[in-house]
């Protein structure tokens, strides 16, 4: 019986819904650590506009595109050891490699052997065993600029940020320098053929929108059928968005072209002390307003998934993964066998 049920749910992950998840960083590697349990059929589409840490540093030197935020999500669908994640999430503490990490020069070695970040990111794909696939949005190699509300313009993640946190000002637009860079074929696809879209959590000026700004990303959202999830942050972000209710993340989402049919939110209050020592760094927890998503047409679906992280606030990764996947299974039901396997794997979480 207990293999019986064991050989059921993994027909039910094989035949999960098509998602196509989308960002960058912590946020959406956190997301992929979760939705993992429930589906096989993940493609994450991850920006390749970080110029900062370690990522940078190769950027500069080796002319290859940031490998960062590909390596986090990598390992969050990575099928390997625990040895083999900490040997790959390594920073070396001092010399010339200092907070450089050991999975980010694997990358490079791939990069050099295979010709092509493209082919590198599907070897690491191959080698870790992911479920599904991480794609970078595209292979152009681009710069992330913003112009701010006085008019002025700055270019880089991590100049945007200075400036940012040096102003006060507000961000009104954000693009890419050069224009005209092109999405991967296969993130197309990903997202024409995914049942599921989510935007989301993340750094919404450097993680979410920067892959909605390569050319044919927001249209292939826009055409497509897909429930489309946008998760709110729990927090403001200093350096970016300092000062934006809910709604203002939304609208600047929507500015740059995303969609979003739902906006899941937490309904945890963070613990006054992490508030308290976020607050030093002018982050505060975000309450959405109903009527101001209700005059965007986006409907609120508040769930229970902050971590219980004594030192960050964050989103716990399988609570937002079941989140999630109840709010599909809730807007937008599959039929048959399809539908019965969602609901056996609800049962399994909830």
């Amino acid at each position: 019986m207990v293999q019986n049920q064991a050989d059921l749910l993994r027909a039910a992950r094989a035949a999960g819904r098509k998602v196509a998840a989308i960002g960058g960083g912590t946020g959406l590697s956190t997301l992929l650590l979760g939705l993992k349990e429930y589906t096989d059929n993940i493609t994450a589409i991850v920006t390749v506009t970080d110029d900062g840490g370690g990522s940078g540093v190769l950027r500069d030197e080796y002319g290859m595109l940031p490998p960062g935020d590909i390596r986090n999500c990598l390992l969050a669908l990575a099928n390997t050891s625990a040895s083999m994640n900490e040997l790959l999430n390594y920073r070396f503490p001092e010399g010339s490699l200092k907070g450089q990490s050991f999975g980010n020069l694997f990358l490079l070695a791939l990069n050099g052997v295979c010709g092509s970040f493209q082919t590198a990111v599907a070897r690491m794909n191959d080698f870790l065993a992911v479920t599904g696939q991480v794609l970078p949005v595209t292979t152009s190699d681009v710069s992330l600029y913003a112009e701010f509300e006085d008019g002025k313009r700055v270019v880089g993640e991590t100049s945007i940020t200075k400036a940012k946190k040096q102003t006060s000002l507000m961000i009104q637009k954000v693009g890419l320098e050069p224009g005209g860079a092109r999405a991967l074929p296969e993130v197309i696809q990903a997202i024409e053929e995914a049942d599921l879209i989510i935007m989301g959590p993340g750094s919404l000026y450097t993680s979410i929108i920067p892959n909605l700004l390569v050319d044919g990303v927001a249209q292939a959202i826009q055409q497509s059928e897909a429930l489309k999830i946008y998760i709110l942050n729990i927090m403001t972000q200093d350096g970016e968005t300092e000062g934006y209710s809910a709604a203002d993340h939304l609208q600047a989402l929507l500015n740059h072209g995303g969609r979003a049919d739902i906006c899941l939110y937490n309904t945890d209050r963070a613990p006054r002390r992490l508030l308290e020592k976020y607050a030093g760094e002018s982050a505060r927890q975000l309450w959405p307003d109903t009527a101001a998503f209700r005059r965007m047409g986006v409907e609120l679906t508040g769930e229970s998934i902050l971590s219980l992280d004594p030192n960050l606030v964050r989103h716990d990764p399988l609570r937002l993964a079941f989140a999630v996947m109840k709010t599909a299974a809730r807007r937008a039901p599959r039929q048959g066998v399809l539908g019965e396997y969602d609901e056996l794997m609800l049962r399994q979480e909830g």
